[in-house]
């Protein structure tokens, strides 16, 4: 995503915008290429928090490796229809047909759903409109009580600061965990991902935690999860002992290093897996040898159903049911 590009509307939450702005201007300061623009119909917008808000009235040229987050905005200050007009819906529209990604936060899926791109698809929003998304948008795949929904590059959240969790997300799906993790600790907050398949993510499980020690390990293995790690070395990176190190991972985290490793890898290998990669090509990027473990982790681990390899204590989440709104 070389822009992402937000769309402001009148009486939009300022938290809806500045949560995933922070990520990837974060993002932006650490190297990797984002550039932010902010669009509207107006030069400067009113917030409902009553800060004003200066946007270009012009879209920048978009290519199929950028990204559109509509921020949402008080519901009952407008119609039914929404505060976004025609030739925008009409963007929005245009711009994931030509293969972009279009997110929105709160009551901006209001505006995805007007702009076609809800039907059939899995979506959320904030617990407070999803009855109004839902009749306004019968066709919609509604799920309820989850942070984002990510369906065929049209990503819906709850609003507020989950706004910051979807951003890490998109960052985590382009460059990887250690990016997210990174980011999310110099916000100070977990990298938390939830959703649907993103429920059982290690980052969101296994890194609401405090401790340091762990964390630095974590570090280390996110940021090269794909390489053999030998356990004296994370201790070291650790500043502790190997069997402390063991003792301290299993009791914040409930898996052991190699644990948390292999779900890295399994994860890492899903998404690739999804997008079109075989699995024995899928296994040899994430470190394995060949694609044998790769089959044995996800057989033992599917993804939001379960426990995973070298865990202590196995999930028991089911993943959200999607229903047809209305």
């Amino acid at each position: 995503m070389a822009r992402v590009v937000f769309l402001l509307v009148p009486q939009v939450h300022l938290l809806d915008l500045a949560g995933p702005a922070q990520v990837f201007s974060t993002a932006a300061d650490l190297g990797y290429d984002y550039r932010l623009h902010y669009v509207a119909d107006r030069e400067v917008v009113p917030t409902v928090q009553g800060v004003p808000l200066v946007a270009d009235l012009r879209w920048p040229e978009l290519t199929r490796d950028d990204l559109v987050v509509v921020p949402g905005w008080r519901v009952a200050a407008h119609g039914p229809a929404g505060p976004v007009g025609p030739a925008d819906l009409r963007r929005l529209a245009e711009h994931h047909a030509a293969g972009g990604t279009v997110a929105s936060v709160c009551a901006g899926a209001y505006a995805l759903g007007s702009a076609g791109l809800l039907d059939g698809r899995r979506c959320t929003t904030h617990h407070e409109v999803q009855d109004g998304l839902a009749r306004r948008h019968p066709a919609a795949l509604l799920v309820r009580d989850v942070l984002y929904v990510v369906d065929d590059r049209v990503v819906t959240s709850a609003g507020i600061a989950s706004g910051i969790d979807v951003a890490l997300h998109l960052v985590a799906t382009r460059h990887g965990p250690a990016a997210a993790a990174r980011i999310a600790r110099t916000l100070v907050v977990y990298a938390r991902r939830n959703g649907h398949e993103p429920q059982a993510s290690a980052l969101m499980r296994h890194r609401s935690h405090l401790s340091d020690v762990v964390h630095r390990v974590q570090d280390v293995i996110d940021g090269r999860y794909a390489e053999p790690l030998p356990l004296a070395e994370l201790a070291a990176a650790g500043g502790v002992a190997e069997r402390t190190l063991t003792r301290l991972f299993r009791q914040t985290t409930g898996l052991t290093p190699l644990g948390y490793q292999q779900r890295l890898r399994v994860e890492r290998a899903e998404h690739l897996i999804g997008h079109g990669a075989t699995v024995e090509s899928a296994a040899r990027t994430v470190g394995f040898t060949d694609a044998r473990m790769l089959r044995r982790l996800r057989a033992r681990a599917t993804p939001g159903r379960g426990g995973a390899a070298g865990s202590s204590r196995p999930g028991s989440e089911t993943p959200p049911v999607a229903t047809r709104a209305g």
